[in-house]
C-alpha cells in the first residue's frame, strides 16, 4: 500500500494565522521566500515595505525617487508573487510615527497578528560593494544603522503590543548574520555591530515577552547568499562559491530559511531566544 503524502495531506502547520512580514523589496527577497512558505502551510501575510509616508517633509528629488522606486518594487513584487488581495502597509523604520502607523493601521483593520517577521536593514557605509572600514564610521552612520536594522525590532513590537495587534502567544523572527559574531572572509563592519544588537535583542526580548506575553523571539543566521539587494550589496559569486565550498552541507538555500521561519512560527512551540543556523554547517568551519 502507497503510505505516500500528496502536498493536500500534509499537516498544514499556519491554519487561520496571520503574520507581518517586512523586509520585502523585490522578488528575490529572502522576506518573500518566507511569505510564500506561510501562505503554503496555510497562513495569511500582512506586508511591509519601505516607500513615501505621510512624515516624509521636505524630501530632495533625489530622496523622493529613492522611495517612490522603492515603494513601486514592493507593491509589485506582492502583487506578482504573493496576489492583488494581500494586505500591503507602507514602512520607514526611520520614523518612530511611521512604526506607530503601521500598528494603528493594522489595528483599525482587525488584522490581528500571530507574529512577525524582522527583516529590515540598512547601512549607508556599503557603498557598491564597497564598505567603509570601522574606524572610519561617523556617529550618525553608526546610530542610523544600529537604529533601522536592530532598535526597530523593539519599536514594531511596542507598538504592535500598544495597539493590541500582537497576540499572546505570537512568534517573532528576525534575520541575523553569522558577522554578528564572527569577522568573515568578505567585508562586513558597520552592520555586523547592528546584527550583534539585533541578536542580544532578541535574547532579552524572548525573556521579557515570554514572561509577559508569552510571545516567542528567535533570530536566524543564513549562507551567505547573492539574491537579495542585501546580499549583493556586499557580496561577489566568488564568496558565495567559497562559503559553498567550506559548508560540510554547502550552503543553504532560501526556501531552507523559509521552512525554518515556518517552524518557528508553529502555535505552541517552546523554543525561544535562539540564534539559529540555517547555512548548511558554515558557521561551525574555523
Amino acid at each position: 500500500m502507497d503510505m505516500g503524502h500528496s502536498p493536500l495531506q500534509v499537516l498544514i502547520m499556519l491554519n487561520n494565522k496571520r503574520f507581518l512580514i517586512t523586509g520585502i523589496s523585490d522578488a528575490g527577497s529572502l522576506a518573500m521566500h518566507a511569505a510564500k512558505a506561510i501562505i503554503e502551510q496555510g497562513g495569511q501575510v500582512v506586508c511591509a515595505g519601505l516607500g513615501i509616508t505621510p512624515h516624509h517633509a521636505d524630501l530632495s528629488e533625489k530622496a523622493r525617487a529613492y522611495l517612490s522606486a522603492n515603494e513601486t518594487a514592493f507593491r509589485d513584487a506582492v502583487r506578482t508573487e504573493l496576489g492583488e488581495d494581500t494586505p500591503i502597509v507602507i514602512l520607514d523604520a526611520t520614523q518612530e510615527e511611521s512604526m506607530v502607523d503601521l500598528a494603528e493601521t493594522l489595528a483599525k483593520q482587525g488584522l490581528h497578528l500571530d507574529g512577525f517577521l524582522h527583516s529590515i536593514a540598512m547601512d549607508r557605509t556599503i557603498r557598491n560593494k564597497t564598505v567603509k572600514p570601522l574606524l572610519d564610521v561617523t556617529l550618525d552612520e553608526f546610530c542610523d544603522t544600529l537604529g533601522i536594522s536592530a532598535f526597530s525590532l523593539i519599536r514594531i513590537t511596542h507598538h504592535l503590543l500598544k495597539t493590541g495587534t500582537l497576540q499572546k502567544g505570537a512568534s517573532i523572527c528576525s534575520l541575523s548574520y553569522i558577522a554578528a559574531e564572527k569577522v568573515t572572509f568578505h567585508p562586513y563592519r558597520n552592520m555586523s555591530v547592528a546584527k550583534a544588537a539585533l541578536e542580544r535583542i532578541t535574547i532579552a526580548l524572548a525573556d521579557e515577552l515570554g514572561r509577559s506575553h508569552g510571545i516567542r523571539v528567535n533570530a536566524l543566521r543564513f549562507s551567505p547568499y547573492l539574491g537579495s539587494k542585501a546580499g549583493s550589496a556586499t557580496l561577489e559569486p566568488k564568496d558565495v562559491a567559497k562559503a559553498e565550498s567550506m559548508s560540510p552541507l554547502g550552503n543553504a538555500g532560501p526556501r531552507d530559511l523559509a521552512l525554518e521561519i515556518v517552524h518557528l512560527f508553529q502555535p505552541d512551540l517552546r523554543i525561544t531566544g535562539e540564534i539559529r543556523h540555517i547555512d548548511g554547517g558554515y558557521h561551525i568551519i574555523g
